[in-house]
C-alpha cells in the first residue's frame, strides 16, 4: 500500500518521485523539481519504502554528515529518463476530447460503479480541470485537475449511483499546447454539459468505442476543434416553424399529386431529407428531425393507400441508415400489405426505397 514519502514510478507514464500526500485513491507525486502530479494509487508502483522523516528539532546537528568521506564515492544524482517523443498524426492537429463513463460491471448497471476518464485524441497536451455540480447548486466542485498528454486517456475518478445525483452537470475547462516545438494556437475552452443520470441504468446507452475495450457512455467535449454546446429546444418556435412550413409547402418544394386512374403507373417521389422538409432547423434535436421525417412518411402513405399498384419512392439518403430502419419498422407495423424494395440506383442513387401499394388481405 502506498504511503506518504514512498518513492514511486508511474505505470502508464514516464517519471515518478516521492509521494507528498494522499487524498482517498489519489496520490500526489512530487518530482525532483518540486512539481506535484496527481495519479490514482493503482497507477503507481513503489520503488522505495517511506523513511521516517525527523523534524528539524529532532535531528542532531552534525556538520560532518554533510561532508563526503574520502573513502566513499559521492552518490550520483539519479536522472529521470527523457520523455518519449510524441508521435503526431495529421488528424491529431484538431482537438477531439471525450468524457467517458465505463461501468466496472456492465451486467449489473443498478449496482456497479463507473470509471470516469478523459480521452485526449490530439497531438496537444491539455492542462484541464474536470468539475461537477448538482441542479440545486450554483457552485462547482473540482474532481480532477492535471495534464493530459497527447493521444492519452486520463482516469479521473470512480463514482457510484449515489454520486450521480450530485453531478447532474459536468464541465471541462482546458488549455491546449505543445512542448518543445511550434504549434497552431487553440482557443481555451469551457464546456458545460448536463448529465442525464437515467442513462446509467440503461444498457443500450453504453456503446462500443474506438478508445475502450468495453462499452462506455460518452460525452463529446470538443469535436474537430469545436467545443460542443447543449442544444436548447424552443417548443414554441418549433411549432411555429412547422406550421409555417406546411403553409409554404407548395411554394418551397414540388407538391405530391394524388394519382388518378389514368396516371396510376406514375411513380411518386418524396424526398425525406430534413433540409427539404423544413427551412429552419434551429433548436431541433436529431430525435425531433427523425419524428418529423416519419410523420411525413405516414402522410404520404395514407394519401395513397387506396391506390393499388401505386409506387412511391422515398429518398432517405445512405448515412447511418437510421431513417431507413425507422421507415421499415413503420411499414411492417402499419402497412404490412405493402411491398418494399431498394429503388433504382441509376435513377435515385444509393439511399432510396421504393414501396408498392397492395390491397389489404
Amino acid at each position: 500500500m502506498v504511503k506518504v514519502n514512498d518513492i514511486v514510478r508511474f505505470l502508464n507514464d514516464v517519471g515518478g518521485g516521492r509521494v507528498s500526500r494522499i487524498d482517498g485513491k489519489t496520490v500526489y507525486v512530487e518530482d525532483e523539481d518540486g512539481f506535484e502530479r496527481p495519479a490514482l494509487a493503482k497507477d503507481v508502483v513503489i520503488v522505495g519504502e517511506a523513511a521516517s522523516k525527523a523534524s528539524t528539532y529532532e535531528r542532531p546537528l552534525d556538520i560532518k554528515s554533510k561532508l563526503v568521506q574520502p573513502d566513499e564515492p559521492a552518490k550520483r544524482k539519479e536522472v529521470a529518463p527523457a520523455p518519449e517523443p510524441v508521435i503526431e498524426t495529421p488528424e491529431g492537429e484538431k482537438l477531439n476530447i471525450i468524457l467517458a463513463f465505463e461501468p466496472r460491471e456492465i451486467k449489473h448497471l443498478n449496482t456497479t460503479t463507473f470509471y470516469t476518464s478523459l480521452v485526449n485524441d490530439s497531438n496537444y497536451f491539455l492542462y484541464f480541470t474536470y468539475m461537477t455540480r448538482s441542479d440545486l447548486d450554483t457552485q462547482w466542485t473540482v474532481r480532477y485537475h492535471g495534464i493530459a498528454e497527447p493521444n492519452f486517456i486520463v482516469e479521473l475518478d470512480e463514482v457510484g449511483h449515489k454520486d450521480l445525483g450530485n453531478m447532474t452537470h459536468v464541465a471541462v475547462q482546458y488549455i491546449a499546447f505543445k512542448q518543445g516545438k511550434e504549434f497552431a494556437l487553440k482557443n481555451p475552452a469551457l464546456v458545460n454539459r448536463k448529465l442525464d443520470f437515467t442513462k446509467f441504468y440503461k444498457l443500450h446507452c453504453f456503446g462500443d468505442n474506438d478508445y475502450f475495450d468495453t462499452p462506455v457512455l460518452t460525452i463529446d467535449i470538443t469535436r474537430n476543434d469545436l467545443p460542443t454546446r447543449e442544444m436548447h429546444i424552443d417548443s414554441g418556435a418549433l411549432e411555429t416553424a412547422m406550421k409555417q412550413k406546411k403553409t409554404d409547402e407548395r411554394i418551397n418544394r414540388k407538391p405530391i399529386s394524388r394519382p388518378n386512374e389514368n396516371h396510376r403507373n406514375e411513380t411518386i417521389i418524396q424526398d425525406l431529407h430534413i433540409a427539404e422538409l423544413i427551412d429552419n432547423l434551429a433548436g431541433m434535436t436529431k430525435a425531433d428531425m427523425l419524428n418529423y421525417q416519419i410523420d411525413k412518411f405516414h402522410e404520404v402513405m395514407r394519401a395513397h393507400l387506396k391506390h393499388t399498384g401505386q409506387r412511391i419512392v422515398f429518398i432517405h439518403g445512405k448515412g447511418e441508415g437510421v431513417l431507413r430502419q425507422a421507415i421499415m419498422r413503420e411499414l411492417k407495423r402499419h402497412y404490412p400489405h405493402c411491398e418494399a424494395q431498394d429503388a433504382s440506383f441509376q435513377e435515385y442513387g444509393f439511399g432510396a426505397t421504393q414501396i408498392t401499394i397492395h390491397h389489404k388481405k
